[in-house]
């Protein structure tokens, strides 16, 4: 087995420090956006749990939404239930904020605790996947394990 690049190897003892048995693999194609992960995994676009960074406008805090990989993010919606517009994070922001590189991001072992919401349409599945730190390392994990990991909000992102 070889050895996994540096960042995916934080989630990887990330992992291992909370308790969790999950798996970082790193995949010969990338798995930047949530189609190019379904194709390199083999798996439907739904069962990728895609991380979405935002820099909310207010307080220039950082939101993580991790949402199924067809579901597009109602960013009003969202704003309104937590009281703060939602603004774009560039990748600076993203990486300062997490540690992880955009299309990397993991939903857990950030720099910082992060206030993360997920998509209540990922609960429907037994297994999901999930970003490890760069653009070609993933992970498998249940909804529940990410419910868990992240201390994350179930909410409707559409």
């Amino acid at each position: 087995m070889s050895q996994l690049k540096e960042s995916a190897q934080q989630v990887q003892n990330k992992l291992i420090e909370l308790g969790y048995p999950n798996k970082v693999i790193e995949l010969p194609d990338s798995t930047r956006t949530a189609q190019e992960a379904a194709d390199a995994i083999g798996c439907e676009v739904a069962h990728i749990a895609k991380s979405i960074i935002f820099r909310l406008q207010h307080s220039d805090k950082p939101l993580l939404v991790v949402a199924s990989g067809v579901n597009r993010i109602h960013e009003k919606r969202i704003g309104h239930l937590i009281g703060e517009k939602l603004g774009k994070a560039d990748a600076d922001y993203a990486r300062e904020q997490t540690g992880f590189v955009i299309g990397g991001v993991p939903p857990l072992g950030h720099v910082e605790s992060i206030l993360t919401l997920i998509d209540e349409d990922l609960l429907q599945y037994d297994e999901i996947w999930a970003a490890a730190g760069h653009p070609r390392a993933v992970f498998q994990l249940t909804p529940e394990q990410l419910i868990n990991m992240t201390n994350g909000k179930v909410i409707c992102v559409k």
